[in-house]
């Protein structure tokens, strides 16, 4: 028998094969080591060796990748680098075509990262079917987020413009630090726990991917997948993507464009209730011209029916029921007209215009009731500061000196208690009530007890 014809490569033909079939079957690959061998090349393109003690592989990062690159690569540096493995067909060698690196701490953590979301993925937790629609008309909604950061005035001034009738509730917590994930995982269960709202968004400001890192803890992600109300992620920028945004029910790109995507447009709901007043107006003309047009058909039959006071009665039922008709069709105009008022007036009563007025009024009469408080304070003041006066004067020595009692000092200025303290021939100073007298002890002359 013949035998079986066997396929001849080319050299160039077989490293072309297994260039295709490495990059299809290996796909992208993450990697650590060190790097050796480091050629910046004048094209821009970088040349290098990746190894660690037991073996190196030959690595290209071309000029369009490394221009991400925030870091100046050096030998002898050990990093993280996520690659395709190809081959070099002119010399038949394999090698990684290097996508993005960082250095090996922080692509450590990025690994630990992409891990972890590879993990929570598995267990369905990012799955579409998962996620929820957001609620058309909320009736509260509430805010995860700092009550001092940029983000809660951001989306206030945006739920004010679009909703302002619709109550907003925070549920304040940290956002960035070591204690950030917990009170974020707090606030959200106690959100749950209160069910106020129809819809929770939960997030913060742009910043470092640092100061964003509480966003990818694995227990606040789990929270987020497990919350019993629908949640909007606004993390940061539009740029910026973590963990968070891929377990709520929606990611918006920022936290005002979160405020915009839980909020009804009040013009929108306006026009919407002219279009449905219209819509009412039309449809009770075209009842009413059918209950016309029903009448008209009617009278015609009872025409040609006998006796006559059958025709009467039909005549009389029938004029019954366009009486009620009509009754019915203007009540149910009247009805609608009412509705469209009481829609009407509950919007200007959510007018911040009125609670601003309501503030002002509040202000001035804490002001009027603090000067009253300030005025009843300083006359208490006042009266206590006369009290003392009165009492301070009545110990005072020169109100004891005014009424004839003398002070007699030596020459120190010590006050002489008794004519033990002097001798004859001492000079002193006898004060008074209106002077000082200088004297010259004379003789001394004890009192007998």
């Amino acid at each position: 028998m013949p035998e079986a014809k066997q396929t001849i490569f080319t050299v160039s033909r077989l490293n072309s094969a297994v260039r295709i079939l490495l990059e299809q079957e290996m796909g992208l690959v993450w990697l650590v080591g060190e790097i050796s061998n480091l050629v910046l090349h004048s094209s821009g393109h970088w040349y290098f060796s990746l190894k660690d003690p037991s073996a190196q592989v030959k690595a290209a990062m071309f000029r369009g990748n490394n221009r991400r690159v925030s870091f100046r690569p050096q030998d002898g540096q050990q990093v993280l680098v996520q690659a395709r493995l190809s081959l070099y067909e002119p010399r038949g060698e394999y090698q990684l075509i290097i996508e993005s690196m960082r250095p090996a701490g922080d692509g450590q953590l990025q690994l630990q990262l992409e891990q972890l979301k590879q993990r929570l993925q598995a267990e369905g937790l990012f799955a579409a079917e998962r996620k929820r629609p957001l609620p058309r008309q909320p009736q509260q909604i509430g805010l995860i987020t700092s009550p001092t950061g940029a983000a809660i005035h951001d989306m206030l001034t945006v739920l004010k413009r679009r909703a302002p009738g619709i109550p907003v509730i925070l549920y304040p917590a940290q956002v960035q630090g070591a204690q950030a994930a917990e009170q974020l995982i707090a606030a959200l269960q106690r959100a749950n726990q209160r069910d106020e709202c129809d819809v929770l968004v939960i997030g913060r400001g742009g910043g470092a991917s640092e100061d964003l890192w509480c966003f990818n803890d694995e227990r606040l992600v789990r929270a987020i997948a497990n919350s019993l109300l629908p949640i909007v992620s606004a993390v940061g920028h539009e740029s910026d993507v973590t963990l968070s945004d891929f377990a709520a029910d929606l990611r918006a790109a920022t936290p005002s464009a979160a405020a915009e995507l839980v909020s009804p447009d009040q013009s929108e709901l306006q026009q919407r209730l002219q279009a449905l007043g219209q819509r009412l107006t039309r449809v009770s003309q075209q009842a009413l011209t059918l209950g016309t047009h029903r009448l008209h058909m009617l009278q015609q039959r009872l025409q040609h029916q006998h006796p006559e006071r059958r025709l009467q009665q039909q005549q009389q039922r029938l004029d019954e029921l366009q009486g009620r008709l009509r009754l019915a069709l203007r009540q149910k105009l009247v009805d609608a007209g009412r509705r469209l008022e009481r829609a009407d007036h509950r919007l200007h009563q959510q007018s911040p215009r009125a609670r601003l007025r309501e503030a002002r009024q509040r202000l001035r009469q804490q002001q009027q009731l603090l000067q009253q408080c300030v005025q009843q304070r300083l006359e208490q003041l006042r009266h206590r500061h006369g009290l003392l006066l009165t009492r301070l004067d009545a110990i005072s020595p020169l109100a004891t000196l005014a009424r004839g009692y003398s002070i007699t000092q030596d020459a120190q200025g010590q006050v002489l208690k008794s004519v033990t303290q002097t001798a004859p021939g001492q000079r002193l100073t006898t004060r008074l009530g209106d002077g000082e007298l200088q004297v010259e002890v004379m003789q001394v002359l004890r009192m007998p007890y």
